[in-house]
């Protein structure tokens, strides 16, 4: 590998913190080279990164021209070139395209049953996303079952399910009326939910299958009448290391004494660190691997992790014997480990809203039943974390979408008091010292030719924001903002190299208040390149806006921001805006529609 592209690598993967580095990102552009042209789905699924690590990643790539900009995506000739310095310009693809590598193929006597399941899942319970429940598709459902029939656990035996939110057990009764006749001699599940069991009983009774139910909470040991009964288990646990441990575990408990019994067990793809964690608990329980198939379980509505997961075959050993013996405490689903929000985006409207601790949705599933605090749509597309610590203007020039259209500016607020100024000019030590550290960038008023650099920057936030669904030709931004800049070029301030190119922007309007009749400025846009000194660029940007309005006489600067952009909101914070409005919407029916 050549230096020059193994620091290309290095560069994509400290921009995104990636954890698996490097590699990581060649992984990105392996499957890219493969798949082309690749959504970022597609891209998730062959890598088993996260979609929004990929989504990062790729936009990464665009900035250095790897990638293109439209989508799907397609490698640029920089970045087939730079393929062939890391000697990766290779396409072949032998993974088998009967069964799309999963290794089992559902035959057509089998095509009623995944038609006959697809309609009980619509049926049947929403999964409770807050205990890391996501269905998996029909198709996911049978081939669970012919797993089971090729490993020998079925026709006959006894299946214990540890968990039966995927509805496994009626899979398992629906495949044998399919065939003519029971394929199972027990098959009991274990699960928490009384909706579940309640269910799977009702459907069951019309199926000649059996199945026994328990509602049990799984951090408590199973049942007595439970332990050491079956001959096989499966589980598809919570997607945390602790949760693998303990849903495994109440599994051995469940199996037959000796060696060889069969534990079926899915799981989500996660980072290596975290991937080595749950094989160290396998490890722990004496359990070892018969097989395992990548992307073998497909999940609807499993946006973040690409909609798939792996499914492993594990075979008990004279070691095995449960690691939880008495009741778990501590954290075990995503959202009891999780210390740090995710920022979704509504597809709908474009709203930047914060789910998990300390935000007002703890969960997805809260998000989706409340619906968007801004059009009271959705679905919702899954983001980044919410950084702990945010180098605010970096962060908040890469989720801060730009404006699709004018924005109607807030009415000024007047309080009763004189307000204390939030930000004063700075020194002119202060205003050197800020200089130099921005430097070799300077900041002057934006004009005609800066504008498909402004393009570039208002597609790449559309892009950050919205992803396949942003609005993101830099020719359609600049010719938006070259209307704009018609009217009135003021406050359009562009940060520049010493070649006069430009490496950011920032956009700060003066309006009129219509009903008292005094001048503020509406702070519209900021957006930064990746530079070194990214956020004093920012910061310079920003001060340049703010002088440019005190030269007008401006006494008030407001600002609009969706509630959950928080890095945003903490630039606001940093330059001393207080927040002083809410935007409330109500929709009224048409006015035809209104007169009768």
């Amino acid at each position: 590998m050549s230096t020059a592209a193994d620091r290309v690598l290095s560069e994509v993967a400290a921009a995104v913190r990636l954890q698996e580095g490097p590699p990581g990102v060649r992984s990105v552009l392996r499957a890219l080279r493969r798949l082309e042209p690749a959504s970022t789905k597609e891209l998730s699924r062959a890598t088993s990164l996260p979609v929004p690590i990929v989504a990062a990643v790729g936009n990464e790539l665009r900035r250095r021209d790897l990638v293109t900009k439209e989508r799907p995506s397609r490698l640029t000739p920089a970045g087939r070139a730079l393929l062939a310095e890391l000697g990766m310009d290779l396409a072949l693809n032998a993974t088998c395209t009967t069964c799309d590598g999963r290794e089992l193929v559902i035959p057509d006597v089998l095509d009623e049953a995944v038609h006959r399941l697809r309609a009980l899942m619509a049926d049947g319970p929403a999964a409770d996303l807050a205990i890391d429940q996501s269905h998996c598709t029909p198709e996911t459902k049978v081939r669970r079952v012919l797993a089971l029939l090729t490993a020998g656990v079925l026709p006959g035996g006894s299946l214990l399910l540890i968990g039966d939110d995927d509805l496994i057990s009626l899979a398992v009764a629906v495949v044998g009326d399919v065939l003519g006749a029971p394929i199972v001699e027990r098959v009991t599940v274990v699960d928490i939910s009384p909706d579940i069991l309640g269910y799977v009983q009702k459907v069951a009774a019309g199926l000649g299958t059996r199945v026994e139910t328990v509602e049990h909470d799984l951090r408590a040991p199973l049942p007595e009448q439970l332990r050491g009964r079956f001959d096989a288990a499966m589980t598809d646990p919570p997607y945390t290391p602790e949760g693998a441990r303990l849903f495994l575990s109440r599994a051995v408990e469940g199996l037959r004494p000796g060696a060889a019994h069969s534990v079926f067990f899915s799981f989500g793809g996660k980072s290596p660190d975290d991937m080595l964690a749950v094989q160290r608990e396998i490890l722990d329980l004496g359990l070892v691997t018969h097989g395992h198939i990548r992307n073998f379980n497909e999940y609807e509505g499993s946006g973040i992790l690409g909609g798939v997961g792996f499914f492993q075959h594990l075979l008990t050993t004279s070691a095995t014997a449960p690691t939880h013996t008495g009741d778990f405490e501590g954290p075990l689903y995503t959202g009891d480990k999780r210390t740090r929000a995710r920022r979704y985006e509504c597809v709908a409207c474009g709203t930047h809203v914060e789910v998990g601790p300390g935000a007002r949705w703890p969960s997805i599933a809260a998000l989706k039943s409340e619906g968007c605090p801004h059009c009271g749509k959705g679905p919702f597309r899954p983001g980044q974390l919410v950084p702990e610590t945010t180098k605010t203007a970096e962060t908040a020039t890469a989720t801060t979408p730009a404006p699709t259209a004018p924005v109607a500016p807030a009415p000024a607020s007047t309080p009763a008091n004189s307000p204390t100024p939030g930000w004063h000019p700075p020194t002119p030590e202060a205003r050197a010292a800020l200089t130099h550290r921005a430097a070799p960038y300077l900041t002057r008023q934006a004009t005609e030719p800066d504008l498909p650099a402004i393009g570039e920057f208002e597609a790449e936030i559309a892009r950050v924001s919205f992803g396949e669904d942003a609005i993101d030709d830099p020719a359609v931004w600049s010719a938006r903002l070259g209307r704009a800049m018609e009217k009135n070029r003021e406050g359009m301030i562009v940060a520049s190299a010493p070649d006069g190119a430009p490496v950011g922007w920032c956009w700060i309007s003066i309006n009129t208040n219509a009903m008292t009749g005094d001048r503020y400025a509406n702070f519209r846009s900021l957006a930064v390149s990746p530079l070194d000194n990214r956020a004093d660029v920012a910061e310079l940007l920003l001060t340049a806006g703010l002088e440019f309005c005190a030269a007008n006489g401006i006494k008030e600067v407001t600002g609009r921001v969706h509630v959950g952009n928080v890095p945003m909101r903490t630039v606001y914070r940093q330059f001393g805006f207080d927040p002083t409005s809410l935007t409330m919407k109500l929709r009224l029916p048409a006015p035809e529609k209104a007169a009768r």
